[in-house]
């Protein structure tokens, strides 16, 4: 029995910080974007278009160096959905616009 116990605060203690992260989550990510500022994106491409930017060097493949030289730097620039300062893919653009759309659509 005794062992049931710790098994059962276990999982209550893992389940109460799982909603404490996602709580703080939330808090961050509507302190950044505003319901208001949320409403006004037609969709998730819209969103997207319209999220800062950020760009990062990467290393540039053989072919650009055959074609542009050892000196060439190559970089990429996509969204910053979050706004935390790092490029994001689309998974995590979509995701960040359903836990909006979650909290703010209703």
């Amino acid at each position: 029995m005794k062992f049931l116990t710790n098994i059962l605060h276990g999982i209550l203690g893992l389940l109460l910080i799982s909603i404490g992260a996602h709580a703080a989550e939330v808090s961050q990510i509507t302190q950044i974007i505003s319901k208001e500022e949320f409403s006004s994106y037609k969709d998730v491409a819209d969103f997207i278009d319209n999220s800062p930017k950020v760009t990062k060097i990467v290393k540039p493949e053989p072919e650009d160096i055959e074609k542009y030289g050892s000196e060439v730097v190559k970089s990429l620039t996509g969204s910053d959905c979050d706004r935390d300062g790092k490029m994001d893919d689309n998974a995590k653009c979509n995701a960040v616009y359903y836990k909006l759309w979650m909290i703010y659509a209703r």
